[in-house]
């Protein structure tokens, strides 16, 4: 509810449960309360991520893309030497919005209609082709009864002996075209999904407020990406389920929290 209703901190969200939802709750922490329990709760929404998914047609797409965007916490110098993510967070640049950044790097994976399929949060200098190997480490299981997926990818993840290793996977990767190269058949169709997996990382810095994460320490930033990563999880469960022709729509929950309980 904080992510899909633009709540940037949880005393926002508070304070508009205790006046429009006390109903519904037994009890309801304070803010210093709320976050000790969110930040020992990343291994339950992991798994509520996960539980949504699969119960979704989606689950099942046999095409798969991934990607990765940078997670602003700070610009300064002065910010990253004093900050609690120095070490975690480090400078990079972000092609997409032509501008350098200071912190870490979420990938996704997922299906062309956004379905979070699996997802890592790492340092930015992380290379891409190592991250998704370990990730399909982790889950040997989603990849095992897959055989033949396809992933289409961008040029960081290009390179012939990661191809080759992703092929004894199972997995058919399908990058852009090298140079020199000549364009693979349907080379437009996968330019267009391409921009998909652009399209779903800046719906999580837009619509969901990634940008505006508000994390300070390790454990609060990647609560707050996994926030982000479940509320798009549950919308698409949901559209999913009510037969909504567009399942990453998030039109139902397009609104601003009432006045003044946004700090804006």
């Amino acid at each position: 509810m904080q992510a899909l209703h633009w709540f940037t901190g949880e005393a926002w969200c508070l304070r508009h449960a205790r006046t429009h939802l006390r109903h519904l709750f037994r009890h309801l922490p304070g803010q210093s309360g709320c976050n000790k329990r969110l930040r020992h709760a990343t291994g339950l929404v992991k798994a509520v991520i996960r539980l949504l998914a699969v119960d979704t047609t989606l689950w099942t797409d046999d095409v798969w893309l991934v990607n990765s965007t940078p997670v602003e916490c700070g610009r300064s110098r002065w910010t990253a030497k004093r900050s609690d993510l120095a070490g975690r967070a480090q400078y990079g640049y972000c092609a997409w919005h032509s501008r350098f950044f200071w912190g870490p790097r979420p990938h996704l994976l997922c299906t062309p209609g956004g379905l979070p399929i699996t997802f890592a949060l790492t340092g930015t200098e992380a290379d891409e082709r190592t991250t998704l190997l370990g990730l399909s480490a982790v889950d040997l299981d989603l990849v095992a009864q897959r055989p033949g997926q396809t992933l289409i990818a961008d040029r960081n993840y290009c390179g012939r002996e990661f191809e080759h290793t992703l092929a004894e996977a199972g997995i058919v990767l399908l990058p852009p075209a090298r140079k020199g190269e000549a364009p693979q058949p349907g080379a437009r169709l996968f330019e267009l999904l391409r921009q998909i997996i652009k399209s779903i990382n800046q719906t999580f810095k837009a619509h969901l407020d990634l940008e505006r994460h508000g994390g300070r320490t390790t454990p609060g930033v990647i609560i707050r990406v996994l926030h982000r990563v479940l509320a798009l999880t549950a919308a698409i469960w949901h559209n999913n389920h009510t037969d909504q022709p567009v399942k990453r729509s998030l039109t139902a929950y397009d609104h601003q929290p009432p006045l003044g309980l946004d700090g804006r």
